[in-house]
């Protein structure tokens, strides 16, 4: 038995560098709130920019591997309802959502981005079925973090999914339409900063294919997200910053 690992990094190895990118992106959102043009907070924001593309990469991949896309589905909209409250807590922003950007988690974008993989994959749709449904679900997802991009993207990378330049060129373009809405409604350094997820190429290019021994990634990921956004929320309250119910 061939029993020698394969070069690169599998799964798990990336999906831990995202889980420690977000963590700091996360935590220096809350001891620094707002868009600070201190060089180093922003800085660790640039380190943040490499968990969503890693996100939308591994969301792509499970479409594929997974042996039951309902059970996938529903998998992704109980994890996103579960994040929806514990994200709104950690930022302190109302569980109603009242506005345009940022209103829930990135997680509801990436449940209907399996939704829209089967829709685009799909021969049981017609053509205008398919484009009605794909424009309804960009609203859907808009108010989400990372917004529509977070729904599209990882289909594209799925499309692509046996060439990497392809890839790299999808999040190229996705990213710099995000930067661009960012850009212009938002704050324009920190548009500029969400090109940083470009920064995740040269570690998805290091992806060796397999998934790592550990078999517990997938539910430590599940549990981690929501937990340490409650805890965020928990620092943020004692902090002052904010009332325990948005």
């Amino acid at each position: 038995m061939d029993t020698l690992e394969k070069k690169g990094l599998n799964s798990n190895q990336i999906k831990f560098i995202a889980i420690i990118a977000m963590t700091i992106d996360h935590v220096t959102w809350l001891l620094f709130p707002g868009f600070q043009k201190i060089w180093w907070v922003m800085a660790l924001h640039v380190i943040g920019r490499l968990t969503a593309p890693i996100m939308w990469f591994f969301i792509a991949e499970g479409f594929h591997y997974t042996r039951n896309v309902k059970k996938y589905i529903l998998r992704l909209f109980v994890f996103a309802v579960i994040s929806h409250f514990a994200f709104n807590f950690a930022g302190g922003i109302p569980f109603i959502p009242n506005g345009m950007f940022n209103m829930t988690s990135v997680m509801w974008s990436l449940a209907w981005s399996v939704v829209l993989m089967v829709i685009f994959t799909t021969e049981k749709l017609t053509k205008w079925a398919k484009i009605v449904l794909i424009i309804l679900i960009c609203f859907i997802t808009f108010p989400s973090d990372w917004s529509t991009v977070a729904a599209m993207c990882p289909v594209f990378l799925y499309l692509h999914r046996d060439d990497f330049k392809k890839q790299s060129l999808t999040l190229l373009i996705w990213t710099a339409i995000y930067a661009s809405v960012y850009f212009i409604f938002m704050d324009k350094p920190y548009g500029i900063l969400q090109m940083a997820t470009l920064l995740s190429l040269p570690i998805l290019k290091q992806y060796n294919g397999e998934r790592g021994q550990w078999k517990g990634m997938k539910w430590f990921f599940y549990l981690y997200y929501p937990a340490h956004l409650i805890v965020i929320g928990i620092i943020r309250v004692m902090l002052g910053t904010g009332s325990i119910f948005p």
